[in-house]
């Protein structure tokens, strides 16, 4: 029985409200998204609440700039409402400054995305959000019946649990398309360092009740705040100039603040600790020139400085649209050269004994 609804609810065609003052936009959209959605355009967000008596959408994506009621208006009532709060919103605006965003996710929305719309990037987005829908539908489905299948469940909702983690470390990486596979190799290179550390009892203290498995997944919402940065800035072929440099700094400050959000209604929040820590705290530097907190030597926490050598290591040996891919070789030189200064000595002596393991596990997943 619970198959059968599940199997539904994955097959079932989802439904989109586009809600925007402009038919032109309104049209555009439609045009870009229909192929794969029943989709619902309204001029208006009064005549949106009108539609939603009638239907119940599974996203709803919302302009901000509206006469009568405006964007921000408008989540703010929908999560209020017990019968529409579940609702995902998604921004679409031709606003672009960091504080636009950012107050659109504190108000709840999932994600921001700018007009005019890249057709490829708009399907690409909404196909990720109705996945997460999917998935959280079936995880519903599988509540209601926990007595029943009290066992199957678990392990179930596991793997979906995985699923859903893997959907919104996607939607990152989505944004920030330069660094495709880049979560997936510093999950291995975090996995190296925590079996390392463990054979050589370092770090005890502060490895105390870590589960590896949980540790290791919650790495991949290191990047999470990306979601609140501009598309044109992380999409960017060139150098940044400082003052967009500044903007992609406050991603830590960002991802720590998202997560801590969805901390405050999950019980269990082991992995949520971990991934609070990881977003917060990578790019803090061992001598306490980093950002954002300038956090100096062991006050920076172990999951900060472990990532710390993990991103840098990875980013180094990728390709970029302003830079060649350095060679294994060349990284190691550098991580060896900020050891004390960038990086926690320990940490660098381990990946320099082991870089074997680290050169393997970026050349299995690497594209």
């Amino acid at each position: 029985m619970i198959l059968e609804n599940t199997e539904k609810t994955e097959k079932k065609r989802k439904t989109l409200f586009i809600v925007d003052d402009n038919l032109t936009n309104l049209n555009i959209a439609k045009d870009i998204l229909s192929q794969g959605y029943n989709v619902i355009t309204i001029p208006s967000a009064n005549k949106m609440f009108i539609m939603l008596e009638k239907t119940i959408p599974d996203i709803i994506l919302l302009d901000i700039e509206m006469p009568e009621m405006n964007g921000y208006e408008a989540i703010e009532v929908l999560k209020k409402d017990e019968k529409y709060k579940d609702i995902p919103v998604i921004f679409i605006t031709v606003r672009g400054d960091v504080e636009s965003e950012l107050m659109g996710l504190s108000l709840g929305a999932v994600d921001y995305i700018s007009k005019p719309f890249a057709p490829q990037l708009l399907i690409k987005r909404i196909e990720i959000h109705a996945t997460l829908e999917s998935q959280k539908e079936k995880l519903r489905d599988y509540n209601d019946n926990l007595s029943e299948m009290a066992e199957e469940k678990a392990r179930t909702v596991t793997n979906l649990q995985d699923i859903i983690i893997s959907a919104i470390a996607e939607l990152v990486e989505c944004r920030d398309y330069t660094t495709g596979g880049h979560i997936k190799r510093t999950q291995n290179y975090l996995k190296i360092f925590v079996d390392e550390l463990e054979k050589r009892g370092l770090y005890k203290n502060e490895m105390k009740g870590w589960k590896t498995e949980n540790f290791v997944k919650s790495s991949r919402f290191h990047d999470l705040g990306k979601i609140a940065i501009l598309d044109n800035i992380l999409s960017k072929p060139g150098k940044l100039t400082d003052e967009e440099f500044e903007a992609v700094k406050n991603h830590a400050e960002y991802g720590a603040m998202i997560i801590e959000k969805i901390s405050e209604n999950v019980s269990e929040n082991d992995f949520l600790f971990h991934a609070k820590i990881f977003a917060g705290n990578h790019h803090e530097k061992w001598d306490g020139t980093g950002y954002p907190n300038g956090l100096k030597g062991d006050d920076i926490p172990l999951q900060g400085r472990l990532m710390a050598i993990a991103d840098v290591y990875d980013a180094l040996i990728s390709a970029r649209p302003y830079k060649e891919a350095f060679t294994h070789e060349d990284a190691a030189k550098i991580i060896k050269a900020g050891s004390g200064t960038h990086f926690d000595p320990n940490l660098v002596a381990i990946f320099l004994e082991r870089e074997g393991l680290f050169r393997n596990a970026a050349t299995a997943t690497h594209s």
